[in-house]
């Protein structure tokens, strides 16, 4: 992990964000931001990584976001990474990809969200489509 007042403020804003959430293994949900942060070699993606998904599971907006001075780079990247249901998942994906550094998180949150030994169960159908999906979703990132 990158350790500047900014990271470390996107660490707390991350916790508090998903303090008592849940992901689909069970483990409280931080872990999984932490985790793609830790793959991070630079200030902005790591911050990236550690808020790519408090505006969708938060009360946090980017508006927020940016008031708490979190640059342009990051607010756009985070726009990106935020995906809006009414767009379709791989037109998401494909506008992700204009964006080095959202692209850069997201391949990381991908494989992350692709490693189905954090599940508790045996995996069903339903994951082996998701996974279908998240590894479309790859090959349009890295093409």
């Amino acid at each position: 992990m990158i350790y500047t007042d900014k990271t470390k403020e996107a660490m707390k804003l991350c916790f508090e964000a998903h303090k008592d959430q849940k992901d689909k293994g069970g483990l409280p949900y931080v872990f999984h931001p932490f985790h793609v942060a830790e793959q991070m070699d630079d200030e902005e993606s790591t911050i990236v990584a550690l808020l790519h998904d408090v505006v969708e599971d938060s009360g946090y907006t980017l508006e927020s976001l940016a008031e708490k001075g979190f640059g342009d780079a990051v607010i756009e990247a985070l726009r990106l990474l935020t995906h809006d249901d009414e767009v379709p998942y791989f037109e998401y994906i494909r506008r992700i990809k204009t964006n080095p550094l959202a692209t850069k998180v997201k391949l990381k949150d991908l494989a992350h969200n692709s490693d189905l030994d954090r599940l508790d169960y045996e995996p069903t159908r339903a994951d082996h489509e998701r996974l279908d999906k998240y590894e479309k979703s790859i090959d349009i990132l890295e093409c």
